[in-house]
């Protein structure tokens, strides 16, 4: 289950031209399984109709009318006691002075007053009204009140003009607010390293042994771990993903890159998701290589083993208190990784069956057999990567205890 799945948010709207993008992070939150409940202010409704977002998120949308209808005793605070976390995105300058005074003068404010959720504000304004010294000073009580601040951005601004203001992408904002609301989950105040990618191995400055990995597989890994309150590490090989929002990020090129990047590192767990090279070239060409010059005969070496090199060092069981393996295999699925699981001296080690359309490389869904160092074994049913990634991390979260 996704953590924004079944939670109650308020998303503010306050008198922006980034409003616009308040919809699309009103969809996104839908989509993601949340009931959302738009709260517009007068100048929201300017920007975007309530029935824009009632459109976008199945639920009607708030407005200072509904202050004064016949909910009017009861809706702020209702929505005060239910709502899992506030946000308000585009959140102006003129909102912003009116939450750090308390000032409610309308719905969206007397709402933040009666709320005991987190509030997550993205800020969005023109020219100089972000480092004007009276909005630095409110954003600072906001932030000593426990608010979270989002942005804003560099760029260009409504008016013309080039400055800090614009408002946040919702891809960021909805990855701020995953990070929020996943704060105390059952991995809070662990370290987990993920990997993910398939490794490059260089032949010449152009060219480079490589494999079908995605990394959809280790991103959704990452992206678990961060849902249930870890501090992440992603040592990524090359990949078009982008990285979780709140996940360290760092990227490398081939096997030998991934290993110094990993033994670099000391965390509760480590899950090697990557498909790192099992091969490298012994040489590589200074010069790109030239179809002039014939065929060229390339000699292969042994390219190092992260897992069993992590397994054999003398260090191995106070950097990494768990680590994780995958196993992807063409054929002998359960024998290959079992055996595996044994010689890298795994906890728990993922097997799947890449020679299936519908699981393994570049693909959104995958079938999965988790076999534990203990000698007990699940079988996953085909789901997403994304439920692939939540039950590992839950068993991970399990082997921490």
């Amino acid at each position: 289950m996704s953590i924004l799945s079944g939670k109650h948010i308020l998303l503010g709207v306050t008198g922006s031209i980034a409003g616009y993008k308040a919809a699309d992070l009103a969809s996104k939150l839908a989509q993601a399984g949340a009931q959302v409940d738009v709260l517009l202010t007068n100048a929201g409704e300017k920007f975007v109709t309530p029935l824009t977002f009632q459109s976008v998120t199945g639920r009607r949308a708030y407005t200072d009318k509904d202050l004064w209808g016949n909910e009017a005793h009861v809706l702020h605070i209702s929505f005060g006691k239910t709502a899992d976390i506030f946000v308000i995105a585009p959140c102006t300058a003129d909102t912003i002075a009116k939450l750090a005074h308390g000032i409610a003068d309308n719905l969206l404010t007397v709402t933040t007053l009666a709320a005991h959720c987190p509030l997550v504000i993205a800020p969005a304004m023109d020219g100089g009204m972000f480092d004007h010294p009276a909005t630095q000073e409110n954003l600072e009580t906001l932030k000593k009140r426990g608010a979270i601040i989002i942005g804003p951005e560099q760029g260009h601004l409504a008016s013309g003009l080039i400055g800090t203001g614009r408002m946040s992408e919702p891809a960021e904002i909805l990855g701020q607010i995953r990070i929020a609301l996943g704060k105390n989950g059952k991995l809070a105040g662990k370290k987990i390293v993920v990997t993910a990618g398939g490794t490059q191995e260089a032949l010449d400055p152009v060219r480079v042994i490589t494999n079908h990995s995605s990394g959809k597989q280790g991103y959704a890994l990452a992206q678990a771990a961060l849902d249930s309150g870890a501090d992440v590490c992603l040592i990524t090989a090359p990949t078009a993903l982008i990285a979780p929002v709140g996940a360290r990020v760092i990227k490398v090129n081939s096997a030998m890159e991934m290993l110094n990047a990993v033994l670099a590192e000391s965390a509760d767990a480590l899950i090697m998701a990557a498909a790192a090279a099992d091969f490298t070239p012994k040489t590589t060409a200074k010069d790109k290589i030239k179809k002039r010059d014939g065929i060229p005969q390339i000699e292969l070496t042994a390219a190092p083993d992260i897992l069993a090199t992590v397994a054999n060092s003398q260090l191995s069981e106070t950097r990494f208190q768990v680590v994780v393996g995958f196993a992807a295999e063409s054929q002998n699925l359960i024998e290959n990784a079992a055996e595996k699981l044994q010689s890298k001296k795994l906890d728990l080690i993922a097997a799947n069956d890449i020679s299936s359309a519908d699981a393994g490389f570049a693909v959104d869904t995958n079938r999965v057999t988790l076999l534990f160092a203990n000698g007990t074994r699940e079988i996953l049913p085909l789901m997403s990567k994304t439920e692939v990634a939540e039950k590992i991390i839950e068993h991970i979260s399990r082997l921490l205890e």
